[in-house]
């Protein structure tokens, strides 16, 4: 099937412009102004945004917290009618296999009949032997290009201690493999939480207590000496609060590869929200915690700056009623995480945009383009290009609305961004050249969305490696 999108305005993480966009299949076939096709469908765009899809690099659709599961794939339509066509989904290795075997068995298992849009995965280190290390060269022959390691949840399967980190570090560095860390001092929470309950503060405001900024700062410190021990590049997702900001702004600006990202609910909400009355509050209870409204404001300075350089929503969709309310009596009990696929383009582009704290090519570098980037999709994913996949997104600017969890497709029973005001609204989404959201409703179908495999060596080690040469020679 062929078709032309004709008269929108075309946005890039580089320029904008009015011109058309020729679909043949799934792909991109030609950019151009006035372009004049025999084609099956043409789309008038006047007076709207052409977008390349999103690429949402942090997504949770198989956490399992105390036996307590999230919603999977099936609320996956809920991303790309927020005009998100590309998730990355982090996969827990489970016990007794590999990484590249756990991710295999979950694709067949609850994925691939069920994903409404593209996908890949970041392997999570569980079981840190010798074994898994030495799996961990051959990842990218299987499309994986990606893992993570939490220094958060002690005692939790997936925490891991600084000896993990560090060889993980050390194996992955010449396989191209990206090292992505969940940066908090285990311990230091451990001793907090336990002070918390033991002093009978169980509401879930005290979860962000028992997690203060400086256990994010020093993990983050921590993992940075790490990496540069391994002489390895690292990357640092959901960054909440200004100094672990600065903390990687400084050591990238000493010349370690150091990168990071936020997220949309660390930009619009604070640790206040957790003090919503009548348990409201565990409704916002994620890790890190969130934080002030001065730090809110440095995020939007450090993402318009690029000083962080990805904005994803670390969607997690845990119920509140049936799942949060475990943790009732006892904070540490409530599920972390909170919903946000959906959402996440909208928030970028009303408080972003439109605020101007953020430009329209920024946004699309830091949802699309730069994730793509990041876990090696770049090559089909991110951008609007002549041979890049037909992931497209025809946005609306003259939409208005309020955000509501009557109208999501998230599956859970709250969305964090009740009754935040929206301008604009996704009108139409192609994935892969196939329509998927027409007037902002899905029409797709289960088992569209394909698994896309991530080519290794991406953006960190391309900026990496780029600094390393721009280092003085030694004398010596």
């Amino acid at each position: 099937m062929s078709l032309l999108i004709k008269n929108g305005t075309i946005v890039t993480a580089v320029d904008e412009f009015i011109g058309d966009i020729l679909i043949d299949g799934e792909k991109i076939v030609a950019i151009g102004k006035e372009l004049n096709f025999s084609v099956s469908q043409v789309i008038d765009a006047t007076g709207k945004y052409v977008l390349p899809g999103g690429v949402d690099q942090h997504v949770h659709y198989s956490f399992d917290f105390k036996g307590e599961r999230v919603r999977g794939f099936e609320t996956s339509n809920a991303a790309i009618v927020g005009g998100t066509t590309t998730v990355i989904e982090f996969v827990n290795q489970e016990a007794g296999k590999g990484i590249a075997e756990t991710i295999t068995d979950y694709d067949k298992k609850e994925v691939s009949d069920l994903a409404m849009v593209d996908y890949s995965f970041h392997g999570v280190v569980c079981e840190p032997t010798d074994e898994l290390f030495r799996e961990i060269p051959s990842l990218p022959s299987k499309g994986i290009s990606t893992i993570k390691l939490f220094m958060a949840y002690k005692g939790l399967p997936f925490h891991s201690d600084d000896k993990a980190l560090f060889k993980a570090l050390k194996a992955s560095k010449d396989a191209g493999v990206t090292v992505m860390v969940h940066a908090e001092n285990a311990d230091v929470i451990d001793t907090l939480q336990k002070e918390c309950i033991a002093n009978g503060q169980t509401e879930p405001y005290y979860h962000a207590v028992s997690r203060p900024t400086l256990v994010e700062i020093e993990a983050t410190q921590r993992a940075i000496n790490l990496a540069a021990l391994a002489e390895a590049p690292i990357y640092i997702v959901h960054v909440t609060a200004k100094e672990v900001m600065e903390t990687i702004r400084s050591s990238h600006n000493k010349g370690i590869p150091v990168y990071g990202e936020t997220c949309t609910h660390y930009l619009m909400l604070d640790k206040e929200d957790l003090a919503k009355p009548n348990f409201e509050g565990a409704k916002y209870v994620c890790s890190p915690a969130l934080r002030t409204e001065d730090d809110r404001n440095a995020l939007w300075e450090a993402i318009n700056n690029g000083w962080l350089n990805a904005v994803s929503s670390d969607h997690c969709g845990f119920n509140w009623e049936s799942q949060k309310h475990m943790g009732i009596d006892d904070f540490t009990n409530i599920p972390n995480g909170s919903p946000g696929v959906e959402n996440r383009l909208g928030i970028l582009w009303t408080y972003g945009v439109n605020k101007g704290r953020i430009s329209r090519q920024r946004l699309v570098d830091l949802y699309a383009t730069t994730p793509a980037k990041i876990n090696g999709l770049s090559h089909r994913k991110g951008h609007i290009g002549v041979g890049m996949d037909a992931d497209i997104v025809i946005y609306d600017p003259d939409h208005k609305s309020i955000i509501s969890n009557e109208t999501s497709l998230q599956g859970v029973d709250f969305n964090i961004y009740e009754g935040f005001e929206q301008e604009g609204k996704v009108d139409k989404v192609f994935l892969r050249g196939k329509l998927m959201v027409d007037d902002g409703e899905f029409v797709g179908q289960k088992g569209d969305g394909n698994f896309i495999p991530g080519n290794a060596f991406g953006l960190c080690f391309e900026i990496a490696e780029k600094v390393r040469q721009l280092e003085p020679v030694s004398k010596n």
